[in-house]
């Protein structure tokens, strides 16, 4: 992504060391995150391989593909979301839980096409009982088909998160979206701590937590840091971390917000922030990249990204053509695994 043009050598950052493979830290502060970030883009995206190699073979891609259970008619006012009810323009008419053959064709279909993980989204603020027992049926019927399984479905209980484990779900994603103190700017009907007590339940019951955020959002560079450093200063690590660029879709508040577009350097920066807190998770690029050129997911796989949405659609937005995705890894010399 050169432009041929040699920038003047920035002043140098001081930043922590590099934890080793033995000693994960769980207690980044902001300003270590925001200090990280900072580095001269060369220095940064060294550190982050390094940390990369740790832990992975810098070569592998795992493959997820992602499915809408269920569409549309959210009680929630999250501001990016089409799905919300309280946004009458965004374009999402609510629809009814699919059933579970139905899904379970779209598993197969995922399963066949290379993907090592199956996620399933549903528009709630949280599932009622009798939808649950349906997804639990659904997280059945997927791990019989050899895949590792993900769901999505707003805020959980204890009792409902162990409900979900006994079915045999992997991971359950709930992101918290952005920093603690920008929050407010983006979700009205649920708090922040609502976020961290679903997250709570679901390590309690013994499920893999996906757990990320979104940049873009009209968010300040402290913000960033601030996400980052909330997920990095977690007890344990999210098993996966997706970092989504903000997707303005028509009829949503962020649609009509006046943010700039964030710079592709930029995203990745927060890519390699992620990689370097957070040594052992799987970084997921993820919303965001119909809109990056290959030179830009490919930083972002160099700065320690190494998870993807395989498939033309995620819930409800665009996502790059499948065979674009394999021509990139095939270009890059990557392959894709099962492994996770």
């Amino acid at each position: 992504m050169s432009d041929g043009l040699t920038a003047a050598a920035p002043p140098p950052v001081t930043t922590p060391p590099v934890p080793p493979a033995s000693s994960i830290r769980t207690d980044w502060t902001r300003d270590e995150v925001a200090a990280l970030i900072a580095l001269p883009f060369p220095e940064l995206l060294f550190r982050a391989q390094g940390v990369h190699r740790q832990h992975f073979d810098p070569t592998e891609m795992q493959i997820s593909t992602l499915l809408s259970i269920k569409t549309g008619g959210c009680p929630e006012d999250c501001a990016y979301c089409p799905q919300s009810a309280m946004h009458e323009d965004g374009g999402v008419k609510a629809s009814r839980l699919m059933a579970v053959e139905a899904v379970m064709k779209e598993a197969r279909a995922a399963r066949d096409a290379g993907a090592a993980r199956f996620c399933m989204g549903a528009a709630w603020r949280s599932p009622k009982e009798h939808d649950l027992e349906t997804v639990c049926a659904m997280v059945e019927g997927v791990k019989s088909l050899g895949m590792e399984t993900c769901v999505t479905l707003g805020m959980l209980d204890n009792a409902q998160a162990h409900r979900l484990r006994e079915a045999g779900l992997d991971y359950y994603n709930h992101n918290i979206d952005t920093s603690p103190e920008y929050y407010g700017e983006i979700i009205s009907t649920r708090t922040y701590q609502d976020r961290l007590d679903t997250l709570s339940n679901v390590r309690d019951a013994g499920i893999n937590v996906c757990c990320g955020g979104i940049v873009g959002m009209g968010e300040d560079e402290n913000d960033r840091a601030g996400l980052i450093a909330t997920l990095a200063s977690m007890p344990r690590h999210p098993e996966s971390v997706p970092i989504n660029m903000l997707v303005r879709v028509e009829g949503t508040p962020l649609a009509a917000k006046d943010a700039d577009v964030v710079d592709p350097i930029e995203f990745v920066r927060i890519i390699a922030a992620a990689r370097i807190t957070m040594p052992t998770s799987r970084v997921r690029l993820a919303a965001g990249r119909e809109d990056m050129n290959d030179e830009a997911q490919t930083l972002c796989f160099l700065a320690g990204a190494n998870s993807i949405f395989y498939g033309e659609k995620l819930l409800t937005t665009p996502n790059p053509a499948a065979s674009r995705d394999m021509r990139l890894l095939q270009r890059l010399g990557m392959h894709t695994t099962g492994a996770c």
